[in-house]
């Protein structure tokens, strides 16, 4: 694709970034077969072609976001499906985030949304505040029946989106996790030392996914740490375009890894949730320009890894194999395109003796994306339904999954228990029977 950026506009790190993004689109269009909204819509606007086209024409110009390229831009899931199908390596994903930062710096919406976003942007990443907000939620509940239906729209109002939260809150949380600073011991000889990242959202809605990998880990005698003064990875801001508070909550977190690594020493960074690990992943490029962290943040990125990318080097032995279960396994969008693991998941659930079925349209998100089921409810909810229309089809005992947003999406439009694939290799290998009748 052509440009017409300006040397002086070359200057800045991140428009050449974006330069060089551009320029290696060559209009193709493989994106739209695998982009859930076009497929959904039929809009090329909503393809990442189309948006692609309009961020050039923002960027190059200089322009104000417009209220067309807003809604075409929010309606984006950053699933990246698009980068897994792209034969020219078009990092969309580096593109999209450019300019849902200019969005945020240049854009007026409308005063409820605003407000709802910074109310987002205020309780997701605390899980103090966002066990409360959880709470209330239930209470509020049962009065949703009482607001109005909305009129449909091309953007979801206000009542739309609290219907949404309210939907999607839990009717029982389970009682906290261990605190930031605890050390679990190997067992037996000490073959590594590791953090686990404790996460926002899930040690709220489903503790039990670190205590099972936590399980697991010291069995096979990794020692855990659960480091102190860790924060939100900042992907949820990160993805409503406020960078200052991602960044900031990236540079803590890479202060306090490091602090760690230079004390005890750790082999890696696991990760639970791979929306975090996508974006952990991706804390060297995004503080690449900064002189004081960006030697660190390379350092973190690397060192993060995936759970199932960690133990599939540990040797795990079924010790209870579960041959007659059979098993859905739902491939995130984030772990798959984001971070480019697809088999590993599937064959580490498969040896340790579960039938794993694949989902079909299995490159297509569930509609979770972070906030997305909460900012755009109805785009959400038909591609929930679908995946779990395909789900069923396959007639899996449980659905297994790598990610809290997409067991919290898929948990909400099926009966089948959703459970993560860390709990199901635990409980393979020794451990605890995850709590099958639970759905988050």
């Amino acid at each position: 694709m052509k440009t017409e950026f300006s040397l002086a506009q070359l200057a800045d790190p991140d428009i050449a970034e974006a330069d060089k993004i551009l320029r290696a689109c060559v209009h193709c269009g493989f994106c739209t077969a695998t982009c859930p909204t076009y497929v959904l819509l039929g809009d090329e606007l909503d393809s990442p072609r189309g948006r692609i086209y309009l961020i050039k024409e923002m960027l190059e110009k200089d322009l104000a976001p417009t209220a067309e390229v807003v809604k075409h831009v929010d309606r984006c899931l950053s699933c990246l499906a698009c980068m897994t199908t792209c034969p020219s390596g078009v990092n969309y994903m580096h593109l999209v985030d450019q300019a849902r930062v200019r969005i945020e710096q240049r854009y007026q919406r409308p005063l409820t949304e605003r407000l709802l976003r910074q109310v987002l942007a205020f309780v997701l990443p605390d899980p103090q505040r966002f066990r409360a907000s959880m709470w209330l939620a239930r209470l509020a509940r049962p009065l949703a029946v009482f607001l109005p239906t909305p009129r449909p729209s091309a953007t979801p109002g206000l009542i739309q989106r609290i219907k949404a939260m309210l939907a999607l809150a839990p009717n029982r949380l389970p009682l906290p996790g261990p605190a930031a600073g605890s050390v679990f011991a190997a067992l037996g000889k000490r073959r590594g030392r590791v953090a686990l990242l404790q996460g926002c959202a899930q040690q709220v809605l489903a503790p039990r996914i670190n205590q099972a990998a936590i399980s697991l880990l010291t069995r096979h005698g990794i020692e855990v740490v659960l480091v102190r003064d860790e924060q939100c990875c900042g992907a949820l801001t990160h993805h409503l375009g406020n960078d200052h508070d991602a960044l900031a909550r990236a540079r803590a977190n890479i202060a306090a890894w490091c602090r760690e690594a230079a004390g005890e020493g750790l082999d890696a960074i696991l990760v639970t949730a791979s929306g975090c690990g996508t974006v952990i992943k991706d804390y060297g490029y995004l503080l690449r320009e900064d002189v004081a962290f960006a030697a660190d943040a390379a350092k973190v990125s690397a060192l993060a890894k995936d759970i199932t990318e960690y133990v599939a080097g540990l040797g795990l032995s079924a010790t209870a194999p579960q041959d007659n279960i059979v098993v859905a396994y739902h491939s995130a969008c984030s772990l798959q395109h984001g971070q480019k693991i697809t088999g590993l998941p599937k064959e580490l659930l498969s040896k340790n003796g579960f039938v794993v079925k694949d989902v079909p349209e299995s490159h297509l998100c569930c509609g979770s994306a972070g906030t997305y089921n909460i900012l755009q409810p109805e785009l959400a909810d038909r591609l929930r339904d679908r995946k779990v229309a395909n789900i069923a089809s396959v007639k899996p005992d449980m659905i297994a999954a790598g990610n809290i947003g997409c067991m919290v999406q898929i948990a909400s439009g099926t009966s089948i228990p959703v459970v993560h694939t860390i709990e199901l290799l635990d409980w393979a290998t020794g451990g605890s029977r995850p709590a099958l009748n639970a759905q988050v």
